[in-house]
């Protein structure tokens, strides 16, 4: 985990937004000796919304085999996406 200052996020931007580019990690940012806020590169913020979405995803085809709908075989799945291809 990265944490810096408020000041340092006002007074050093550049430094700061470069620092999240490179490490590609959110950064902390203190204010008063409390954890006011995050600061990541908008990659960063990007691949954990993707990661969010696929999240969401799994957890509701999971859901729903729970439940009792259908599912299929990979090799069923298989040939469904080759027959969109076409």
């Amino acid at each position: 985990m990265i944490f810096k200052s408020s000041a340092m996020l006002k007074n050093k931007y550049s430094t700061i937004s470069k620092l999240a580019k490179e490490s590609e990690e959110p950064i902390f940012i203190i204010e008063n000796g409390i954890c006011d806020g995050v600061f990541m590169s908008i990659e960063t913020f990007e691949k954990r919304e993707q990661l969010l979405d696929l999240s969401v995803s799994i957890l509701e085809a999971e859901i729903s085999r729970l439940n009792g709908k259908p599912t299929m075989s990979a090799s069923e799945a298989r040939k469904m996406l080759i027959k969109r291809k076409c």
